[in-house]
């Protein structure tokens, strides 16, 4: 059976561009939500969003090849740039048509949808750039990553909402596994801090509205949690056949060994009570695994800082692990960087995967009244030296879809 690893990790998010930057502030817990600054939010009930900052472009893109794409295509090659230098893979003749691409988003190209919708109103059709559906199609992300790096194998994009791009890791991970490539470059990536985007989740009632104190609105399993703070960023891991990659010599960051996918079939926005769906998915991947639920030490949670959500990921949690449930590290990046939509899964699994490798585990920041309904050890507030053989990532998505990675260090 072949066996799947993690050789190279790319992160572009709220707490900054690059590998270094996001490691640096994940473990000391500082958050990247702020007022937002990419439009006039004063009218919003929302003002305040995790933007990405430092992220330039032109360190990424040929300057003429920028006007074709929506933001969240340019944070994708940011992502894979730094994941493909980490990985030292090198993509030849030789080894082009196994190597594929797997990179998804929840909403795609919405700056651009709303740009040029003002632009034909006001000027006709002719005010549309001839480059707006490439700019906002989701899979022109992985197309445009395949053209820089010639990977010429297996070419697509998973859109399932929040669950996105652990879906497309996982699905990168059987790709190489029945043999389809060799390697994947896999992840998620989003950018929709707009108008509609925050309007939209706002009269739903996801969002946090602690505009007053932005940096502690996004507060995972806390009894005092109001809703989700919007994020955008992408998240890329490079996955190669394990002994393809021994042979060349890469670094290991860990072995993908159990992937899990469900559907709650019970509510468009809402998880299904108790977690079921959720539960389903960590014993699918449990189970694909082989892996005993005693030998996970870290979960880094789906944790949104919703009221529902984060009390049924923790009755899931419970349900999956038993008595061990109380001995497991559970931590949510995302009170850090907020929720990152398509791109959460991506940005999350780097952070896993940089957790097992430095034998830290990152905190959930601004954890500060316990709730009663979430009991766990959330690594609160500061990060947390520990080793980890195995590592859990869940995410989970409007439309009841659910995905869950496990890795082992080896």
């Amino acid at each position: 059976m072949r066996r799947v690893v993690i050789t190279g990790v790319g992160a572009v998010s709220p707490l900054g561009t690059g590998n270094a930057a996001n490691w640096d502030a994940l473990i000391s817990g500082t958050s990247g939500i702020g007022r937002i600054t990419r439009f006039d939010a004063s009218d919003m009930p929302v003002k305040i969003a995790g933007e990405v900052k430092g992220f330039n472009a032109e360190d990424f893109i040929e300057k003429k090849e920028i006007k074709k794409m929506d933001l969240f295509i340019q944070y994708s090659l940011g992502a894979a740039h730094f994941a493909m230098e980490d990985s030292g893979l090198i993509i030849d003749e030789t080894n082009a048509e196994r190597v594929g691409v797997l990179v998804g988003a929840g909403l795609g190209g919405l700056p651009a949808i709303e740009r040029y919708h003002l632009s034909l109103q006001e000027g006709g059709y002719k005010k549309i750039s001839p480059f707006f559906i490439p700019m906002l199609i989701i899979n022109l992300a992985p197309g445009h990553i395949s053209i820089k790096y010639g990977a010429k194998g297996p070419n697509i994009s998973s859109v399932s909402a929040c669950a996105t791009a652990t879906h497309s890791i996982g699905d990168a991970y059987h790709i190489i596994k029945r043999g389809d490539a060799d390697a994947m470059i896999a992840g998620g990536t989003e950018s929709t801090i707009t108008p509609l985007g925050i309007g939209g989740f706002s009269v739903m009632k996801a969002l946090s509205d602690r505009n007053d104190s932005p940096e502690s609105a996004s507060r995972p399993f806390d009894k005092n949690r109001d809703g989700f703070v919007m994020g955008e960023g992408a998240g890329i891991v490079v996955l190669e056949e394990y002994e393809a990659a021994k042979a060349r010599g890469a670094k290991i960051y860990g072995e993908i060994v159990g992937y899990g996918l469900t559907g709650d079939a019970y509510h468009l926005t809402s998880p299904a009570p108790g977690g079921e769906g959720a539960a389903r998915c960590m014993k699918m991947t449990l189970k694909n695994a082989g892996v005993n639920p005693e030998s996970v030490a870290y979960i880094n949670a789906h944790g949104t800082s919703t009221p529902l959500g984060d009390m049924y990921e923790t009755m899931a949690i419970k349900t999956v692990f038993g008595e061990h449930a109380k001995k497991l590290m559970v931590s949510s990046t995302k009170s850090m960087t907020g929720h990152l939509l398509g791109a959460a899964g991506g940005v999350e699994a780097v952070f896993t995967l940089m957790a097992m490798n430095n034998n830290v585990v990152p905190p959930t920041i601004n954890y500060g009244e316990p709730d009663p309904d979430c009991d766990l050890d959330y690594v609160p507030n500061t990060a947390r030296d520990a080793k980890i053989e195995y590592a859990m990532s869940n995410n989970f998505g409007f439309g009841g879809t659910n995905a869950t990675l496990l890795f082992k260090k080896i």
